[in-house]
């Protein structure tokens, strides 16, 4: 008999107690061998509850949820959030920011939440910190578009688009572990370790510890990196009703921040981008962005009895950054945009979260023949973020512009004793912020062909001034509603209507004194989800049609880019595109991941952009393919080929505005596109008994595929073509 990860907290408590630990590992050991590229099949995915809230498989949920596993994670070497969600159709890197952070996209949205374990790890409201080690990741799972019902208000860009949930590594009741190092192209070195055991005889408790250290420079000169993760974990069995996991997750990050690129020109309408040689950087060696990322959970389940059980977890977080870098800015009245300023900055950020959440469960409810799974809970955040700038000094005087350089030519990546550069704190500003939400979802099984799902939010938002005074209270209701019909036993067809609510600027005035008021988007989505060849294969596809209204935008004053202090309305965006995905097993030995995604994004109705123009950074097409063959004839047994391809088509470098939007852009200029890129990539593996081998050959064509933010003016590149190499030992 074969039991999935999930069961084994249950068996362990029907077994006699000095029986139970051997036989759980040998079969805790066999099924982990046949997890799929989307996590356990025939079962819940391990963590997704804290993000769904309902004990469902991602096939029974109304919403569109796509899983990429540690196999997956493993086989393709990825090593950041973007490299395993290129897996999933249609989310794409809005922004690194210089390369030390992650803000990514999808439908259209910008600033993607990334959530660790269901819980928010930053307040930024671009979801910039989503900084993560992939040696402490189970999976990553997304939610597309709305999650309101689980999520609450929107308080950043990006919640209607959807979120990401990185589910960490916890005890399996089950003595494994593993060490492993790689190292590869630029001084590439990365050790690792990952460990779990019971510690009880009885066998129902677990500790797991697993961590990293890199280090590596870059193809750039004077760029480097390094790194510490360490994540441990402990499971109990407290009783054959009850566990309790508590985890923590710590990651010191250092790395330099920098731009691959700079446009030639005074306009973003005009398309005059050089990218850099490999030997230039624009910054100082005493560039760098150090992020320190930390947190601890504590979650409970506790079955009250065949039909009920309680869900109630906590969680703290503290994202800290220290960043010191250098820009570059053509100077004032110059026709020679190859001339620029070198100005330096310094900012401090302390963000601190913490979220506690409790739900009240029930399967197999029965009002006569219907049957429900339903669900009732609460949850309550509060993020507290510290913001510290800093004026560069020169002596006595106040000057952020160190030199004046021709990026053409040589120049000098140190700043003379000459300059007696310094740094003066200045005042700190905080944003502080709670919310508190009630929520219910019913899942109402009619018949085996015929599912309804319902569910309703109420959520408030308060926000605190700097004084630490109540500012405002506002509040919402979000509803859900959907259908599912399974005409036959593998296949389901969903429609689903949800909504979201977006208080972030809803409090803010016009210049008529009257508040601008929340903005809403409306999400109606449809598609089919399919498992076959005895759910080793998934199939989905999804249509989505989501309209946003009441968009706010700063005012500014007429041809300049000073605030004045008032917001206005700034029309509709609509969105509306196609998601296909076709993951798992053709074959025993032949694994596929393709995806392909088509989005048409254009605000309507709007005196602030162009109507029928797309939001930046918003490609129309992309696509995605990973295909792995593994041998198995006595003579190549064990070796495995691996082949990928990702595509990101042109996108906008920024809105088509009709007013100024505080970035230097005054409006009026059609934004070129970012051209469009291809990446390739290839895995040869090779397992021996308890030795695992790996070569990961990256962007075999070359591409120098960019992403940029120009707004912050950093525009970055794909790395070259370069390889690495990895070896494991389990026991």
């Amino acid at each position: 008999m074969k039991i999935a990860p999930i069961c084994a907290l249950t068996i362990l408590a029907s077994l006699p107690a000095v029986a139970q630990v051997k036989p759980v590992q040998d079969t805790l050991k066999t099924t982990l061998d046949e997890i799929e590229v989307f996590g356990e099949k025939n079962s819940q995915q391990k963590g997704l509850e804290s993000i769904t809230r309902m004990p469902l498989k991602p096939s029974d949920q109304i919403q569109s949820i796509s899983i990429i596993s540690n196999k997956v994670i493993e086989a393709q070497g990825a090593l950041t959030i973007t490299d395993a969600v290129r897996n999933i159709p249609g989310v794409t890197l809005f922004g690194n920011y210089g390369g030390v952070k992650e803000s990514m996209s999808t439908r259209g949205f910008r600033g993607v939440p990334v959530l660790k374990n269901g819980v928010r790890m930053d307040s930024q409201f671009q979801s910039a910190a989503g900084v993560s080690d992939m040696q402490g990741v189970e999976s990553i799972q997304m939610i597309k578009g709305s999650a309101a019902i689980t999520q609450g208000v929107i308080s950043d860009i990006g919640n209607a688009g959807g979120v990401i949930n990185i589910v960490t590594k916890t005890p399996n009741f089950t003595e494994q572990g593993k060490v492993g190092i790689r190292t590869g192209s630029w001084g590439q070195f990365r050790p690792t370790f990952d460990y779990q055991t019971p510690i009880t005889e009885e066998g129902n408790v677990a500790i797991r510890v697993n961590g990293a250290y890199e280090r590596a420079d870059s193809y750039r000169k004077l760029i480097h990196s390094n790194r510490v993760y360490f994540n441990p974990s402990l499971a109990w069995k407290a009783s054959d009703k009850t566990t309790v996991v508590i985890e923590g997750d710590y990651l010191n990050d250092n790395r330099t921040p920098h731009s691959s690129a700079v446009n030639l020109s005074a306009s973003q309408g005009e398309n005059a981008l050089y990218v850099l040689p490999n030997n230039k950087f624009l910054g100082f060696d005493i560039d760098n962005n150090n992020s320190k990322l930390s947190s601890i959970m504590a979650r409970v389940d506790h079955q009250l009895n065949e039909k009920f059980k309680l869900r109630g977890s906590f969680a703290k977080s503290s994202y800290q950054v220290d960043n010191i870098s250098t820009a570059t800015a053509a100077l004032r009245n110059s026709t020679e945009y190859n001339i620029r300023n070198r100005t330096l900055s310094r900012s401090l950020r302390d963000d601190k979260n913490s979220t506690f959440q409790f739900d009240v469960i029930g399967q197999d409810l029965k009002t006569g023949s219907i049957k429900h799974t339903a669900q009732m809970g609460f949850d309550y955040r509060v993020a507290d973020a510290t913001t510290t700038g800093f004026t560069v000094m020169q002596g006595t005087a106040a000057n952020a512009v160190i030199d004046k350089i021709n990026i053409f030519e040589d120049y000098t990546n140190t700043i003379g004793a000459d300059k007696k550069v310094s740094f003066v704190k200045n005042d700190p500003v905080n944003n502080y912020y709670s919310t508190f939400g009630i929520l219910a979802q019913d899942v109402v099984e009619f018949n085996k062909y015929i599912k309804g799902t319902f569910g309703l939010r109420y959520s408030e938002i308060t926000t605190k001034d700097q004084e630490g005074i109540s500012a405002y209270t506002r509040s919402a209701w979000n509803p859900m509603v959907g259908v599912m019909v399974s005409p036959i036993k593998q296949v389901n067809l969903f429609g689903s209507y949800t909504n979201s609510t977006n208080l972030r600027n809803a409090a803010q005035t016009m210049r008529d004194g009257s508040e601008v008021g929340a903005s809403k988007t409306e999400q109606f989505e449809t598609g089919i989800k399919s498992d076959w060849i005895n759910n080793r294969l998934r199939f989905n596809l999804t249509y989505f049609y989501i309209y946003t209204s009441n968009l706010a935008n700063t005012e500014y004053i007429d041809g300049t880019n000073t605030a004045t202090g008032y917001v206005f309305k700034a029309g509709d965006l609509k969105r509306t595109g196609l998601e296909v995905e076709l993951n798992g097993r053709v074959l025993e030995n032949l694994t596929v991941m393709l995806g392909y995604a088509y989005l048409d994004a254009r605000y309507e109705n709007s005196p602030s952009y162009v109507n029928g123009s797309a939001p930046m950074n918003a490609p129309d097409h992309t696509a995605n393919a990973w295909v792995q063959y593994d041998f198995r004839d006595k003579i190549f047994n064990g070796l495995s080929l691996s082949f990928g391809a990702y595509y990101v088509g042109d996108r906008p470098v920024n809105e088509y505005s009709l007013t100024p939007d505080g970035h230097g852009n005054m409006g009026g200029v059609e934004p070129f596109n970012m051209p469009s890129y291809t990446t390739l990539n290839a895995q040869v593996g090779y397992k021996y008994k308890k030795v695992e081998a790996r070569v990961y050959l990256n962007n075999l064509g070359n591409s120098v595929g960019l992403n940029s933010y120009f707004r912050g003016g950093y525009i970055n590149q794909t790395d070259p073509r370069n390889f690495s190499v990895a070896l494991n030992y389990n026991f």
